[in-house]
């Protein structure tokens, strides 16, 4: 029997109903949580359009420790769909935005100019970063015209720092080389902004890394995966509400559109040859989950890095489910196809939908290969004695509450629900009513269990910030805070969900 939802969240409105689900919830299969919204433009056929690569942002300057920046964020008329303008919302008016291409140890600082009608807050994902740097939702960019006509009116209770026209961040990079990413994380209006554009990728490197006979420049390719709806006129649709934060309540739990973007094109095509690829993948979408598989021949996906870096040894994958804001990166090889053949990637959560497609263009010397150890990074035992703090993921159900919520509260800025001490381990819980991906600011974490099993997901290893989190599940991860105090979030990267109040505000101290 199907239950529905609200059945569901009655008879799992408590921690120990939801507790005594996990064996459900770990042997189900990851789907969707989101209700479909179509597009009313025609839709042009998939592999038409060539795979374009974001430019690689450079510096306006550089000194002895740290690289300076300026970007802009702005509206610009880009051809998406053939034949049709799509306004846009990107920083440099690009979608996605310029990558940063950056040091491990080297300081990055970029000045970010808000030319658009409306607020902004600039989030690096993943990143170690100081808490004025780090994009708390109420540390707004006001527009640079004054226009604060569809800002969120939460920042007239004084919980945040305006700043007029344009802020400047510092990101330290004090890291290992990992794929990070930033976009907007402006409070109730994150999930429009980030689907008009406001996102990037930001990339850290080190010896560590460079020093592994992986594919290097042009066989290391960024596929930022979203999807995407329009308009017969070919602007984005979406189902936002006329007035205040929030979208129609048919798509409260997530919105799943039906046109798959890779870096900002519709089911591109790329040329390879046949030889081995490096993939930088990111799940840059509101809240479709992806199981992305090869349709034709052997390849498989040899994943050699998480949200937070390496892995210690590779990992091979038949297929790749990633959930929002994850990152895989991977190792495909294309050798055992011949000139002319095709192979495209799908996702089969969606019924082996087209996501793109790789032509092989040509045989080609490979000096590459994949080491069996490809770091020095080490599981962390689980410590005895550490602090135990639970996170709660639910449907909101008081008051007049329609939202999300984190251990039955909305979202409060001026509410703190833990103060975490810098340098200690502590085993965080979190416990979901429905699919969940659940990010955490300022420090990666270790997977620890999954439904009660202390034997991982295939996708579980190495450092995470975002970890995808099942129906009535409940997974525990190892954190441990390093560096700067301040107020930083847990949430729900369900950007919908996000925007509904499914956020936490911590302390560390």
């Amino acid at each position: 029997m199907k239950m529905s939802r609200r059945g569901f969240l009655a008879a799992t409105g408590a921690t120990g109903a939801a507790l005594t689900m996990t064996s459900c919830g770990q042997e189900a299969k990851p789907a969707q949580a989101g209700e479909l919204l179509r597009s009313k433009a025609k839709l042009p056929p998939p592999f038409q359009t060539r795979l374009p690569i974001p430019p690689t942002k450079k510096p306006l300057r550089s000194d002895a420790k740290a690289d300076y920046y300026q970007v802009v964020q702005r509206k610009a008329s880009l051809e998406i769909l053939p034949g049709l303008k799509t306004e846009i919302m990107g920083y440099d008016g690009l979608l996605p935005g310029p990558t940063f291409d950056v040091r491990s140890g080297r300081t990055t600082i970029v000045e970010q100019i808000n030319q658009l009608d409306v607020s902004t807050v600039v989030h690096l994902h993943g990143g170690h970063t100081p808490a004025p740097s780090d994009g708390w939702p109420l540390d707004l960019i006001m527009p640079a015209n004054g226009d604060h006509q569809t800002t969120s009116g939460h920042h007239m209770m004084g919980d945040g720092d305006m700043a007029m026209g344009k802020r400047t961040y510092t990101y330290p990079n004090t890291q290992r080389a990992a794929t990070l990413w930033y976009h907007d994380h402006t409070m109730d209006y994150t999930a429009p902004q980030v689907y008009r554009g406001l996102f990037g990728l930001h990339i850290i490197r080190d010896d560590e890394e460079d020093n592994l006979p992986l594919p290097k420049g042009d066989r290391e390719l960024p596929l930022v995966i979203a999807d995407r709806a329009f308009n017969e006129d070919g602007s984005f649709r979406y189902p936002a509400l006329p007035t205040g934060p929030g979208v129609e309540s048919a798509y409260m739990e997530g919105v799943i559109a039906d046109v798959t973007l890779v870096n900002g094109a519709p089911w591109p095509i790329h040329e390879v040859d046949a030889v081995r690829y490096r993939f930088r993948i990111l799940n840059a979408a509101n809240a479709r989950r992806y199981e992305l598989a090869f349709d034709n021949g052997p390849a498989k996906f040899v994943q050699i890095g998480s949200d937070g870096g390496l892995l210690d040894k590779p990992i091979e994958h038949p297929t790749l489910v990633i959930a929002p804001a994850e990152r895989f990166d991977v190792i495909v090889d294309f050798a055992q196809y011949q000139p002319g053949d095709e192979v495209t990637l799908v996702n089969k959560l969606d019924g082996n939908a087209n996501v793109m497609r790789f032509k092989i263009a040509r045989k080609a010397a490979d000096d590459t290969h994949i080491p069996e150890k490809l770091s020095s990074y080490a599981v962390t035992p689980r410590p005895s004695g550490a602090v135990r703090r639970e996170w709660r993921f639910r449907r909101g159900n008081a008051g007049d509450h329609r939202g999300w919520t984190i251990n039955g509260k909305a979202f409060d800025p001026k509410v703190m629900q833990a103060q975490v001490p810098l340098g200690q381990y502590e085993i965080w819980t979190f416990v979901t009513d429905v699919h969940h991906p659940v990010h955490v600011h300022l420090a990666p974490f270790q997977v620890l269990s999954r439904g009660g099993r202390s034997k991982l997901s295939d996708y579980d290893h190495g450092w995470k910030d975002t970890v995808d989190i099942r129906p009535a599940e409940v997974v525990e991860v190892l954190v441990r805070f390093s560096a700067h105090k301040g107020k930083y979030l847990i949430h729900c990267h369900n950007l919908e969900h996000e925007d509904m109040a499914m956020m936490a505000g911590f302390e560390t101290v």
